[in-house]
């Protein structure tokens, strides 16, 4: 981020220019706008001297985009709704549980309803909206539990369960909000199999058509050629857990 000054009529004013980039489709169900509002919170303090405290800046970013609090802080993080602002924090480091996710991208254009408007839509619409609020803490406790255990399997069947039930309320929305493909579904059909083998893989899939895999990391190598070879499958991206947002040096 640069920032310029301008003066009009003996005035100053001060004003940024922003530049962003991004190796992943934007708007396209992968959380671009967590990683575009965290980067950009980060870049703004870091031009006026670096001030602010992580936990500041996260509400600052989960005022536009609630997903990008938690991209403040690396690994897992817990992510709670306070009487006035969101509360973030990390849980486990990306060392203490080094897991990896294999990111299947099944269509690169944005999405046609955005996030926003799907979720006002669901809570009007669906019959299956409350019960799929009323079950967020208990869904949550588990999580909780399986990171703290490191139980991958525990992790794995309350995210998928989770999931499903996400997408079941935009299912059932008047009117109805499908985001998956043909490729979305190939994909699960290919984990599923991966998991009848022992394979240590769940998947988990955001407001979109795009499938992420997260795996113990003896597992990635080959749930990525699994799913590279899935059809309708574009392209596949292979991270670990990363740390939070910030600024690189050099």
């Amino acid at each position: 981020m640069t920032l310029l000054a301008t003066s009009s009529a003996g005035a100053h004013r001060q004003r940024a220019r922003v530049t962003s980039t991004s190796n992943f489709p934007i708007a396209a169900g992968l959380a671009s706008s967590a990683s575009a509002f965290a980067a950009l919170v980060v870049a703004a303090d870091a031009a006026v001297g670096g001030r602010r405290a992580p936990l500041d800046l996260a509400r600052l970013a989960g005022a536009e985009s609630g997903s990008a609090a938690r991209s403040l802080f690396g690994g897992f993080a817990l992510l709670t709704a306070g009487d006035e602002h969101i509360d973030v924090e990390q849980i486990a480091t990306p060392e203490e549980w080094p897991l990896e996710v294999v990111v299947a991208v099944t269509e690169r254009g944005p999405k046609p309803v955005g996030s926003g408007e799907a979720m006002k839509r669901s809570a009007l619409t669906s019959p299956f909206y409350s019960r799929w609020i009323s079950e967020q803490d208990d869904d949550l406790r588990t999580a909780g539990e399986a990171v703290a255990k490191r139980d991958f399997e525990k992790l794995a069947a309350v995210s998928e369960h989770n999931c499903l039930k996400m997408h079941s309320v935009m299912w059932t929305s008047r009117p109805a909000i499908v985001y998956w493909n043909s490729a979305t579904i190939a994909c699960l059909e290919s984990i599923r199999q991966l998991q009848s083998r022992g394979l240590g893989v769940f998947f988990t899939i955001d407001a979109g058509p795009q499938v992420k895999a997260v795996c113990l990391p003896g597992a990635t190598d080959e749930v990525e050629a699994t799913l590279g070879q899935t059809p309708g499958v574009l392209e596949t991206m292979r991270t670990a857990l990363g740390p939070g947002a910030r600024i690189e040096q050099g």
